[in-house]
């Protein structure tokens, strides 16, 4: 059974990549542990400019300045202290982890100036990283900031990026832009090797005791992956770029719907993060059954034969399976309003 396949120009020994995630990637034991379950790739966490940047702390200091006076603002911003490693750690993990594993390590940068995103993009490949990823976490508040500005930010980043390394670079997107699809392809025209679909908002929750805004990490579901399966599948054969698909990916059966949506590779985390390092062993197993029991001999055979490549308008497809989803419905037999009060406050 063949699992290779292509992510950048990088040759994988299956789509099976970790992605991004603080708590595993942090350790280099976890990474080699990650390759012996048969990880093709490790996304490394993030490293964030605010870690490194003096500029950080002086804005620590007037964000806080003045937060004494009122109760419900003590917490409100991140003491600098809950970052994570800065960039000579960071710099050096790569290097143990290049020294360690055989597999390929893809760095993830997440910068807030277009001179940090190049300067920091730049000693990521002298530590000998394979591949880059622009992790660009950007949620606009300013009001009269359009979104003609925001793309142009996005594309400038890309591009100062591309002109420093010869890496592959792939940038992770949200799925907020009023049109994705001339998002995606303005991107691929600027160089972008691959589009990481989707980046998650990480949304705080507010303690009403308490009075504070607190971090909630929900780790994804399989409905999660319904999003980045419909746009890779828009967007595959349309946009000169490799695609992962990440978010809900917990068994083998999900790599399937991704590779067969167009995806190159399917990253991992909250599976892991669920049932730990070895839970890819089992995610393996149950792709190569299913490729068996279905008669395909290698996962290229399916890469992108469910995607709309061939559709002469997807916009009209996509139309028709949302019209089809409302009237094909079946409701479930009314429950009392008592018991689905219950049910209520259970999934709350």
């Amino acid at each position: 059974m063949n699992l290779t396949t292509t992510y950048m120009g990088l040759e994988l020994l299956s789509p099976l990549v970790v992605g991004a995630a603080a708590p595993l990637t942090e350790d280099i034991d976890n990474i080699k542990r990650m390759e012996d379950a048969g990880a093709a790739a490790v996304v490394l966490h993030s490293l964030f400019e605010e870690q490194i940047e003096q500029e950080m702390f002086t804005m620590h200091h007037h964000l806080q300045q003045g937060t004494e006076s009122y109760a419900e603002a003590l917490t409100y911003f991140p003491e600098p202290e809950i970052f994570h490693v800065g960039p000579a750690l960071y710099l050096e993990h790569i290097r143990k982890a290049k020294e360690r594993v055989n597999i390929p390590i893809i760095a993830s940068l997440n910068g807030s100036t277009l001179g940090g995103w190049t300067n920091y993009a730049r000693q990521i490949e002298q530590a000998g990283a394979d591949a880059l990823e622009l992790n660009i976490y950007n949620i606009p508040t300013e009001i009269h900031l359009t979104g003609e500005a925001i793309e142009q930010q996005y594309l400038d980043i890309l591009k100062a990026v591309k002109a420093v390394v010869t890496i592959p670079v792939a940038v992770k997107l949200s799925p907020y832009f009023t049109n994705l699809a001339n998002m995606a392809d303005r991107l691929a025209l600027e160089g972008a090797d691959a589009l990481v679909l989707f980046n998650r908002f990480y949304q705080p929750d507010i303690d009403v005791e308490e009075l504070e805004v607190r971090p909630n990490v929900l780790l994804s579901t399989p409905q999660a992956m319904r999003l980045p399966m419909r746009w890779i599948a828009i967007l595959y054969g349309r946009i000169a770029a490799d695609f992962a698909a990440t978010s809900g990916i917990q068994k083998g059966v999900d790599v399937v719907r991704m590779l067969m949506a167009g995806a190159k590779v399917t990253m991992i985390v909250s599976a892991l993060l669920r049932h730990g390092i070895n839970h890819l062993l089992e995610i393996e197993q149950e792709l190569r059954q299913w490729m068996q029991e279905h008669d395909y001999t290698s996962v290229r055979e399916m890469q992108g034969i469910m995607s709309q490549c061939y559709c002469p308008n997807p916009s009209e497809f996509e139309r028709v399976q949302y019209m089809k989803a409302i009237q094909t419905y079946i409701p479930k037999p009314p429950v009392l309003a008592e018991t689905a009060y219950v049910v209520y406050q259970q999934e709350d």
